[in-house]
């Protein structure tokens, strides 16, 4: 028994260095839950809101001149559209396309029938088991970029994986983006927040990549929420324009809890949340037209009673499945969430919550996740040894993605010629040619008998997570950056925080 926990533990070394599969590539069949009627029903729902009641685009006269100029109907900061047109326009975003790596064995194929799985973005809280919750700061956003690159199944970084609080919110995108970059060689996300810090990380990233390359190539994205309901703030459209305008990546996220920011009913929520993201896409292509973009859908239910988001709750698994079902018959790429919980620690809440919101959203066909792992307290906190179980889930659904393998190794004929009835198939050809492969293994799973279990310390899940995550980290190793581009990042964030004046809010 010593020698297989040994071996479990030394799987775990060369995670860094051994690149598994950059991103799932899907077979299992997408899970339609509408029919013909349902969907056409949501569709001139969808429609109706566009055409006749419209969305606001505040604070930025820019986008509102772009709508205009384009022949949309805009009283004041209403923007009203003809339905066909706006689908003509999302049409010319790509249905699949590239986000490029600085690695690019790491490169990630988002949209059709492949799917990305990247951590929990913007928590100003982290936990682990030794040290408690805490606010997020730098080193623990280190901590965990590094964690996210190391583990095979996460296959991008985001970018806000806690908020490093201590520094200044002004800087604090710089130090971010550079992390990602430095750390990591797996594809992220760049920051949003306000214009010019958008302009940094595409500027950033055009250092890292190249300018030239970038006019062809998607090596950054934005994520951005709409402000539902119905309202597009300068936030969204000012990113739209610094990412889009670049040929670089945007996802758009109606972020709504129905019964407050959509009504309480989930068909229209979905509608509501179909019509933001496509007028925000048509936005992105009067920008530029192929400009990649992502359709969000974060919707969830709340308490009636207190106001509080509840997750993996029936409605929001609904809501993935039939918003799934929409973005590809509009065609377009789709984000979902992940592993959500509103518990505050990583008991059996967290499990079962996370388990029903991360299949749905696989099942429903989401190509990009944000949150597959670390998620908790609502996503006010990243948990340390969540982020590590989450993940060792995520191998899981990989495994279940590539469906059922029918090869003629897989049907085993050999194997019923070598074993006799009421034998056994342990020792047999077939088993010794298959056996490290045969069976997704969960490295934070035990399933040893409980006197083993109890020699070894009866350690639980948590208590294993924080033993694995703390290992990997000391297993680290950064991947290889040029140095004169290191040397060039670092010189461009001195000079931008020379530049702007510390801020705290």
């Amino acid at each position: 028994m010593a020698r297989r926990a040994r071996n479990r533990r030394d799987m775990g070394a060369a995670e860094a260095s051994v690149i598994a599969s950059p991103y799932v590539r899907r077979r299992l069949p997408f899970f339609d839950i509408m029919d013909e009627e349902t969907v056409v029903k949501l569709e001139r729902q969808v429609d109706w809101i566009i055409q006749d009641i419209g969305l606001e685009f505040r604070d930025d006269p820019e986008a509102l001149q772009i709508w205009k100029d384009a022949g949309a109907d805009v009283q004041g900061t209403r923007v009203r559209a003809a339905a066909d047109w706006i689908r003509s326009l999302c049409a010319k975003a790509p249905q699949e396309f590239t986000q490029v790596a600085r690695n690019p064995e790491r490169n990630v194929r988002i949209g059709g029938h492949n799917q990305v799985f990247a951590p929990i973005y913007g928590a100003p809280f982290v936990r682990d088991l030794a040290g408690g919750r805490r606010y997020g700061d730098m080193e623990s956003f280190e901590k965990l970029v590094k964690l996210a690159y190391m583990h095979p199944n996460l296959h991008h970084t985001g970018l806000v994986i806690c908020e490093p609080c201590d520094v200044p919110v002004s800087h604090r995108h710089l130090d971010m983006v550079y992390t990602h970059m430095a750390c990591s060689d797996k594809p992220h996300l760049g920051a949003i927040t306000e214009m010019s810090r958008a302009q940094d990380s595409v500027d950033m990233a055009e250092i890292l990549h190249g300018r030239d390359f970038m006019e062809e190539n998607c090596v950054i994205m934005g994520n951005v929420n709409t402000n539902s309901p119905l309202l597009v703030d300068r936030v969204v459209t000012e990113a739209i324009r610094v990412y889009c305008s670049r040929n670089q990546g945007i996802v758009v996220v109606p972020f709504i809890l129905s019964g407050a920011m959509g009504p309480v009913s989930t068909a229209a929520s979905v509608t509501q949340a179909m019509a933001e993201a496509m007028m925000c896409c048509a936005f992105a292509q009067l920008v530029r037209p192929g400009a990649p973009f992502i359709l969000g859908n974060f919707l969830s239910s709340m308490s009636l009673k207190s106001g509080a988001p509840t997750f993996g709750m029936p409605e929001p698994v609904i809501s993935n499945y039939a918003i799934g079902q929409m973005a590809r018959r509009v065609g377009l790429p789709l984000r979902c969430g992940g592993s959500l919980t509103a518990s505050k620690v990583e008991d059996a809440q967290a499990a079962y919550e996370s388990a029903d919101s991360m299949h749905s959203t696989v099942l429903a066909g989401a190509n990009f996740v944000l949150h597959a792992a670390g998620w908790l307290e609502g996503g006010l906190c990243t948990g340390f040894e969540k982020l590590v179980m989450d993940a060792d889930r995520l191998g899981g659904y990989q495994k279940v993605l590539a469906g059922l393998d029918a090869s003629d190794e897989a049907m085993a004929r050999d194997a019923y010629n070598e074993v006799e009835p009421a034998g056994h198939f342990l020792g047999c050809s077939h088993t010794m040619r298959n056996y490290q492969t045969a069976f997704y293994e969960p490295a934070l799973s035990d399933s040893e008998n409980v006197e083993s279990w109890e020699e070894s310390g009866s350690n639980d899940m948590r208590q294993r997570a924080y033993a694995r995550w703390t290992g990997m980290l000391e297993r680290y190793e950064p991947p290889k950056l040029d140095q004169a581009t290191d040397e060039a990042l670092k010189d461009y964030v001195a000079r931008r925080k020379s530049e702007i004046p510390e801020a705290w809010y």
